[in-house]
């Protein structure tokens, strides 16, 4: 809420959108981050995450999200091959940062040499 001369307005309610939310969610679950982290990260509070995940999960008879459940649109499998991408492209650049690491690391350092030129 801001205040203004005494009087207290209303911040306008932000509304989000099913790609937006199902993107959320999706994302916070393809990368293994905490609710409270992707929802920082969103700008968004970790309940709206969860609340987004019970709206958007397909259920089954037991009131559980069916495992390997179809998805229902062509948006929706391109939302998940999308998420994929990311996830592909982010895993990539973290095997790479850690390969260059493991190259840096297993060098020989300079002044660990036997013999050093004085």
């Amino acid at each position: 809420m801001i205040k203004t001369n005494n009087q207290t307005a209303v911040k306008p309610r932000q509304k989000y959108d099913q790609t937006f939310k199902r993107e959320a969610v999706n994302n916070w679950k393809a990368s293994g981050k905490s609710a409270s982290v992707v929802a920082l990260e969103l700008g968004i509070l970790p309940k709206r995450l969860y609340a987004w995940q019970q709206r958007l999960a397909p259920t089954d008879a037991g009131g559980k999200a069916a495992v390997g459940a179809k998805p229902s649109s062509a948006a929706e499998l391109q939302t998940q091959l999308d998420a994929a991408r990311r996830e592909i492209r982010h895993l990539t650049e973290q095997r790479d940062i850690l390969k260059k690491t493991l190259g840096i690391l297993s060098e020989p350092s300079l002044n660990a040499m036997n013999g050093s030129l004085r």
